[in-house]
C-alpha cells in the first residue's frame, strides 16, 4: 500500500523507518522529509503539509491508502478532517481534538472540567493581569504561550523577575500569535514521564514509558528545548503511578468522545510524578519528539497495522508487544540551539555509527546539498541505541555519538544519569 507521512523532523524519520519495515508498505512518501528519510522514502519537498487541499490532491493522485500526520500544525489546521471526509484513512485527530495541544487554555480547561489532575493555573490576555497573578502565585512558576510555539513557548521561572520577563516576551511577540494568550501555572515538582498511547477514539493502547530531557545544558539547566535526549522505559515509575497514568489517558479519550471529538491517532501525556501522584503537565496530539526515537524501536508490532487499526476504529483487535531491551537516544544539536545557530555544516560519521550493532541514527535537522549531508536545523540527529541493560544502551549511544562529527556539534553528556541513580536523584 502507498503511505504518506507529513513532517520533516526526527519524529517523522523514526515513524518512516518503522513503516518502511512493514511488508504492507509498497511506496512511502514523506513531505517534506529530510536527509534521513531520503534514504528510505520519496521526499516531497514542495508539498505544504498544512494545506489540506494540497495534501488531499497529492493523496488522490498517488493512490495513498494511509496518511500519517507527524507534527501538530497540520492537525490544528484540520488536515485530518479534510482527508477523512474524502474517505482516506488518517492517523491523527481532527482539528478540535488537536486543540488539546493547539491551545494550552483549552487543554487546562478540559482537564479542570473532567477532574484530570494538573497544576493550578490561570489564563490571561493582558500583561498586567498576568504579572499580578505571578506575584500572587509566587516563584517558582511556569509561563506558557497559549498556542503552538514549536516547543519553545514554555518558560520555567525560578524567580519572579524571570516570570515577569517571560510575560513581557510572550505579549511582546517573541512567540508570534501563540503568545497573545498566556497561561501561568504553579511549578510541579518531581521526575517527568511521557506516556504515549495509540487510540481509535474508543480503545486506548498505551505505549512504553519514556523520559525526555528538555533543558539545553547538563544538570537540567538552561533554557527549554525540543528535547536533548530520552530513554525508554522509565525505571523509577511504580506500578501504581503507571496505572494512574493509563487511567488518565483512557479517561481523556472517553471524555473527548463524549464531546463528539474524532480522536484517532496518538495521544501524548506529559506527566510529573509528584508526591501526590502523577499530574498532567501537558497533552500533545501526536507522537513526541524525541520520545518516538526510543519508543518505536522497542515496538515489535507492524506499525502499519497498528496505525490502520487506529484510522479504521479497529484498535480493539490489536495488542501491543514490546522488546525487552532498553533504548537511549542522545540528541546532537547545532551550536547555539535553542537560540540562533548556523546551518549547512557537513556531517560525517553516520555510517560508522550505524555500523555498530543496535544503533540507529534518526535525522531531524538535516538536508542533502550538492550531494553532501549537511545540518539544516537546531536539533540535527538523534543517536539511538538498544541494550540489554539501561547502562549498556546508554554507553552504546554515547560511543556512537563520538563517531559522528559536524562543526558546532553539541550534546548533553548526562542523559539518563538520574535514572541510573534512582528516584532519590530527583530530590537532590
Amino acid at each position: 500500500m502507498n503511505i504518506l507521512v507529513l513532517g520533516g523532523g526526527g519524529r517523522e524519520h523514526a515513524i518512516s523507518w518503522a513503516l518502511a519495515k512493514s511488508p504492507r508498505c509498497t511506496e512511502l512518501y514523506v513531505a517534506p522529509g529530510n536527509g534521513g528519510t531520503a534514504n528510505i522514502a520519496r521526499n516531497v519537498k514542495d508539498l505544504n503539509a498544512e494545506d489540506a487541499q494540497a495534501v488531499l490532491a497529492f493523496a488522490q493522485a498517488h493512490n495513498i491508502e494511509l496518511v500519517v500526520i507527524g507534527p501538530e500544525a497540520p492537525l490544528v489546521a484540520g488536515v485530518a478532517d479534510v482527508l477523512r471526509e474524502a474517505g482516506i484513512p488518517v492517523f491523527g485527530p481532527d482539528a478540535q481534538g488537536a486543540q488539546l495541544e493547539g491551545s494550552k487554555t483549552y487543554s487546562k480547561r478540559f482537564m479542570d472540567a473532567n477532574g484530570i489532575p494538573t497544576a493550578r493555573y490561570q489564563s490571561f490576555t493582558d500583561a498586567a493581569s498576568a504579572r499580578a497573578y505571578c506575584e500572587e502565585l509566587g516563584a517558582p512558576l511556569v509561563v506558557k504561550a497559549d498556542g503552538l510555539a514549536a516547543g519553545k513557548g514554555v518558560i520555567v521561572a525560578t524567580e519572579l523577575e524571570q516570570a515577569e520577563e517571560a510575560v513581557r516576551e510572550c505579549f511582546g511577540g517573541a512567540f508570534g500569535d501563540a503568545g497573545n494568550t498566556v497561561v501561568i501555572e504553579e511549578m510541579l515538582v518531581g521526575p517527568e514521564c511521557s506516556l504515549l498511547a495509540f487510540t481509535d477514539g474508543k480503545t486506548v493502547r498505551p505505549m512504553a514509558t519514556s523520559q525526555d530531557h528538555k533543558r539545553a545544558l547538563e544538570g537540567d539547566l538552561g533554557p527549554n528545548t525540543g528535547g536533548m535526549g530520552v530513554y525508554s522505559p522509565v525505571p523509577i515509575v511504580t506500578d501504581e503511578e503507571h496505572a494512574t497514568m493509563v487511567k488518565v489517558m483512557e479517561q481523556t479519550v472517553a471524555e473527548l468522545a463524549a464531546e463528539g471529538i474524532d480522536y484517532r491517532g496518538c495521544l501524548y501525556g506529559g506527566f510529573m510524578l509528584t508526591p501526590a501522584g502523577p499530574k498532567v503537565l501537558e497533552f500533545n496530539a501526536r507522537f513526541g519528539d524525541p520520545e518516538t526515537q526510543v519508543v518505536l524501536p522497542r515496538l515489535k508490532n507492524d506499525l502499519v497495522e497498528v496505525m490502520l487499526a487506529c484510522a479504521n476504529c479497529e484498535l480493539d483487535q490489536i495488542e501491543l508487544d514490546w522488546r525487552d531491551e532498553w533504548a537511549v537516544a542522545v540528541v546532537l544539536t547545532s551550536s547555539g540551539y535553542p537560540g540562533s545557530y548556523e546551518k549547512g555544516k557537513v556531517i560525517t560519521g553516520i555510517e560508522d555509527a550505524e555500523a555498530m550493532e543496535n544503533v540507529t541514527v534518526y535525522h531531524a535537522g538535516t538536508a542533502v546539498v550538492d550531494g553532501q549531508l549537511v545540518t539544516n536545523g537546531g536539533r540535527v540527529l538523534a543517536v539511538t541505541a538498544l541494550g540489554d541493560t539501561f547502562e549498556n544502551a546508554r554507553n552504546l549511544a554515547y560511543e556512537a555519538c563520538e563517531k559522528i562529527d559536524f562543526e558546532g556539534k553539541t550534546l548533553r553528556h548526562d542523559i539518563g544519569l538520574r535514572a541510573l541513580r534512582g528516584r532519590d536523584a530527583w530530590d537532590a
